[in-house]
């Protein structure tokens, strides 16, 4: 039962998460963590980081790490085929009707419409994995449980990436080490 419940709630986030894997993320968090319970907000935080740094589109690693986490290796299979079977459908389509109506202006500003949307659901996931970092939950911003460490960190990685513009997986390895430095000296 836990495998049909799995394969339709990412089969959802799949059908729903229009530009891309970093709008997936507050669809997973919400089905995964919210709705259902499989996740606490922790686990997806950490699932969410590590989906981000391998290789491979954010939301089918999303999809196979929490698979995996709820049901095991067959959860990590149904997970991915439910994230990755609506985009093989409406691609697929979505690519046949580009190709015979590219050039009318109304395909052209639906197109330029989504942007915006999407501007703002990625933002919004930004937004609430960097509120669950500083203050331990969305719900809890107060100076007083605020975590200083992470919120440094968090601000010398921005400040890094946007003066000196180096790779973003230097960055992450950086912030590894830092994360890493800071756990054995007890501040993490």
């Amino acid at each position: 039962m836990i495998l049909f419940e799995l394969f339709f709630c990412f089969l959802q986030i799949g059908l729903f998460s229009v530009g891309g894997g970093y709008v997936a993320i507050p669809l997973i968090q919400n089905q995964v963590v919210h709705l259902h319970g499989w996740l606490t907000e922790a686990e997806f935080l950490d699932l969410a980081t590590i989906a981000e740094m391998t290789p491979g589109p954010i939301a089918i690693n999303g999809a196979t790490f929490m698979g995996i986490k709820i049901a095991g290796l067959p959860g990590a299979v149904v997970a991915t085929l439910g994230c990755i079977l609506p985009s093989l459908v409406i691609v697929s389509v979505l690519a046949y009707v580009y190709r015979k109506f590219r050039g009318l202006p109304v395909l052209q500003s639906v197109l330029s419409s989504l942007r915006p949307a999407v501007v703002a659901l990625i933002g919004a996931a930004g937004l609430n994995m960097l509120l669950q970092i500083a203050f331990g939950g969305r719900n809890s911003i107060a100076l007083p449980n605020a975590r200083w460490a992470e919120i440094a960190l968090f601000a010398a990685a921005f400040f890094g990436l946007r003066k000196f513009k180096p790779s973003p997986i230097l960055i992450i390895a950086l912030c590894g080490a830092a994360g890493l430095a800071l756990g054995l000296f007890g501040i993490f």
